[in-house]
């Protein structure tokens, strides 16, 4: 293997995107290595290229991808190692069991002996770490679930709600913690465009709406959106924007429903402006995941879908704050008239649509990527 020569320290990240994962922690795992990037470290990814990867997408950033082999015939939902030992619930997402991971990881890592390994994936956990880590790299663990170990100096879980205690008894006393969405991995245009976008909201009024359900949207929960919406009553003057990635299964369904709507409507695809998408928008309709943090930055005010479990815990908290209205589980039998209901309400209602924007951007500045560049590069 042939590394590339380097100027400033080098930082591995292992991390996948997928039709079932979805596209979230490579996202935020981008948005950390172009900002260190930026800073002159040089950022390589190890990814497994499950249908639906964003490998491209890594590179066309400039950051080399070494991609672990694919398996096609692996059970999937695997519990346990090769040894019978607990693995973590979502074992399945790694495609491979995490002991063959772990011996591919390895092999590419001693080869790039880097100063530092970031690790999201709700599929490793501590015995991963152990293994993996040249001697000299430190590791750090970006995470979202509080519910296996991990072997890590710093460890980030930027969700409303969640406290350095809940990680006590699953890292070392010495692992640095940091919790909450004020650390959130955001995008450095998103504080760029937080002024202008909370200014603008001082005289709102319901014109243009937002829908982003991920990058995926495996169940095609944008398309049913899209008929409730079509049963409201909204202003005759509203335009609607869809934000979907190119990977999406169901993006011609959507762009196809598109075209039935009462209201100008258009869907966009793989955007590289979101911020300033989100900061021309004056209401959202999505998912209630990572994406959450960079509609708190903006004020932007939110009607939440929970797509998935590990989404309930952020949509209840930022409801309890107040910063959006949580719809609830797209499981639920109704979840599609009380959607309808709520977006007639809070489309008539500009005393809400202020608060939840005072509420949502009290919670995030946007500055929380500059802090954990800032610790890697100085050695912590």
């Amino acid at each position: 293997m042939t590394v590339t020569l380097q100027t400033g320290p080098l930082i591995a990240f292992r991390a996948d995107a997928s039709r079932q994962i979805g596209t979230g922690h490579v996202m935020r795992c981008l948005t950390l290595a172009d900002t260190l990037s930026y800073q002159g470290a040089v950022c390589h990814f190890l990814c497994r290229p499950h249908d639906g990867h964003l490998i491209e997408r890594i590179e066309s950033h400039g950051h080399t991808v070494h991609q672990l082999p694919l398996y096609e015939a692996l059970v999937q939902g695997k519990r346990c190692g090769t040894d019978g030992a607990t693995v973590p619930a979502h074992a399945g997402w790694l495609g491979v069991p995490w002991e063959v991971d772990a011996e591919q990881s390895s092999r590419v890592l001693a080869c790039l002996r880097p100063d530092w390994l970031v690790v999201d994936h709700y599929a490793l956990e501590a015995s991963w770490e152990e293994i993996v880590s040249p001697a000299g790299c430190r590791v750090m663990v970006i995470d979202d679930l509080a519910d296996r170990s991990h072997c890590a100096e710093m460890l980030l879980d930027q969700n409303l709600g969640r406290y350095a205690t809940d990680y006590a008894d699953l890292v070392q006393e010495s692992c640095r913690v940091l919790v909450g969405p004020t650390h959130a991995l955001l995008r450095p245009e998103f504080s760029e465009w937080r002024n202008a976008s909370l200014a603008r909201r001082q005289n709102m009024r319901l014109q243009r709406l937002l829908i982003t359900m991920g990058g995926v949207d495996t169940d095609n929960i944008t398309s049913q959106v899209l008929c409730v919406l079509n049963r409201c009553r909204l202003p005759s003057d509203l335009e609607i924007t869809v934000v979907m990635g190119s990977t999406a299964p169901w993006l011609d369904a959507v762009r196809h429903q598109a075209q039935k709507m009462p209201n100008p409507t258009k869907v966009v695809v793989d955007v590289d402006d979101m911020a300033r998408r989100m900061a021309e928008s004056d209401l959202a309709i999505g998912a209630a995941g990572s994406t959450s943090w960079e509609r708190c930055c903006l004020g932007l005010p939110t009607v939440m879908l929970v797509l998935a479990d590990n989404q309930t815990a952020i949509a209840q908290h930022l409801h309890a704050a107040q910063a959006a209205i949580n719809i609830g589980s797209i499981e639920s039998s109704n979840w599609e008239n009380r959607l309808e209901r709520v977006v007639a309400e809070v489309g008539a209602n500009r005393l809400q649509l202020r608060v939840m924007t005072e509420r949502a951007a009290s919670l995030t500045e946007g500055q929380g990527v500059w802090s954990i560049v800032n610790y890697l590069l100085s050695g912590g």
